[in-house]
């Protein structure tokens, strides 16, 4: 891939956030910067197309609330052509977290997602879309 080099004009308000940015994330230079904020512009615009993508839902639960872990596997199984694998961590002696490793239309995914952060006991739930290569 061959990188082409052009000039940007940028308000100075502006350019402090973008250094900022850099700070934050802890790129090494302002082009990676905005390399990021262009790659993280497609992804959300091929989410909003639904388009393919892939992705995680990761889950924080209490894995003691009753019933939890079989309607969460159920709901996996009904959704068994999205998932692409599963991890299961014990973080304590009552909390488990969860990355299930996703692919599909992304609106499949967000309904998955959004059936299984929803469920009585989940503590904290979130997915995250990435575009397929």
């Amino acid at each position: 891939m061959s990188v082409k080099r052009f000039g940007v004009s940028l308000q100075e308000s502006t350019l402090r956030r973008l250094d900022r940015l850099v700070k934050e994330k802890q790129f090494p230079n302002r082009s990676q910067a905005i390399r990021f904020l262009i790659e993280k512009n497609v992804v959300e615009q091929k989410w909003e197309d639904n388009r393919e993508v892939a992705g995680a839902i990761v889950l924080v639960y209490d894995h003691h609330k009753r019933n939890l872990s079989e309607r969460s596997v159920n709901a996996q199984h009904e959704h068994h052509k999205l998932i692409l694998s599963v991890q299961h961590v014990h973080l304590d002696h009552d909390n488990c977290l969860e990355t299930i490793a996703v692919k599909g239309k992304a609106k499949e995914l967000t309904r998955l997602a959004d059936r299984l952060i929803g469920m009585k006991g989940i503590k904290h739930g979130e997915l995250l879309m990435t575009e397929t290569g």
